[in-house]
């Protein structure tokens, strides 16, 4: 069960508005649901009648590999693409891959990211960003962390997927979270015209994790840390910050200071 329960509860959630929505009709907590979306932890024989009677589904459908369990619940490709048709989506991504902009590829590397928390207003996320090339395509993956009120050093843990593209001298980063599979951002770049990459600003429009699930646009600062790294090392500095704290230093609060909040809504003065 614990190798195939994660992407299944995925799938089972992406058939609802957030995660959120899930564990308080289930009325389990959301960090300790999260644990099981990671694989972080397996629920308890309870716990796990209570998730499969929500769901409508038998303990032993659940723990099914992925392809079966898709088509048990009858999640289908669409006739389209049954009938080998190319998907407007793909074409999409074609097209603008073909435009995007060999130069894309200098920035490849790990980065650190930061930009005023969606979630906590008067904070600032530090990420860890890995951009690479995959075949035709550079994609990317971002890593994020958040401290949980009054819980010491437990973490919230969020994992983006995505794909870049260079195009007109502007960086595009398009991406989903993809343990819930319940929210896309977009990060666009200003991108570096030295030899050597050092920070890198520009805009990420999401919406926040929050409940209220306010639009968000946050000034953000990629800082480059090269194309190999200790990714341990790196990620112990993934968390939020106070704008004072030491580790942020007055360059980065300088660039992150025109980021205001009115009305939940992140605005650029």
């Amino acid at each position: 069960m614990c190798e195939f329960l994660p992407a299944n509860l995925r799938l089972l959630c992406s058939h609802y508005r957030s995660v959120a929505e899930v564990c308080r009709k289930l009325r389990i907590n959301r960090g300790q649901f999260n644990k099981y979306l990671c694989g972080k932890s397996i629920p308890t024989p309870f716990n796990l009648k209570r998730i499969c009677d929500f769901f409508g589904v038998e303990a032993f459908e659940i723990a099914l590999p992925p392809e079966q369990f898709v088509a048990l619940i009858g999640v289908k490709s669409n006739k389209s693409q049954a009938s080998g048709e190319v998907a407007a989506s793909r074409i999409m991504h074609e097209h603008l891959r073909k435009q995007s902009s060999p130069e894309l590829k200098a920035h490849i590397g790990y980065y650190y990211e930061y930009y005023i928390a969606m979630t906590e207003p008067g904070s600032i996320l530090c990420s860890l960003v890995h951009v690479r090339q995959e075949g035709d395509d550079v994609v990317y993956e971002r890593n994020e962390r958040l401290q949980i009120a009054r819980v010491g050093e437990d973490f919230e843990t969020y994992r983006y997927l995505g794909v870049a593209y260079y195009l007109r001298d502007r960086l595009f980063f398009v991406d989903y979270e993809s343990l819930t599979s319940n929210e896309i951002s977009q990060t666009i770049l200003i991108p570096s015209f030295k030899s050597c990459i050092t920070r890198l600003n520009g805009l990420k429009l999401g919406v926040s994790a929050a409940d209220h699930r306010a639009p968000s646009c946050s000034r953000i600062v990629w800082e480059y840390l090269g194309q190999e790294i200790n990714r341990a090392d790196a990620y112990r500095r993934v968390r939020l910050y106070k704008p004072n704290d030491c580790a942020i230093d007055a360059d980065l609060r300088a660039r992150l200071a025109q980021a205001q909040v009115v009305d939940g809504l992140f605005v650029i003065a």
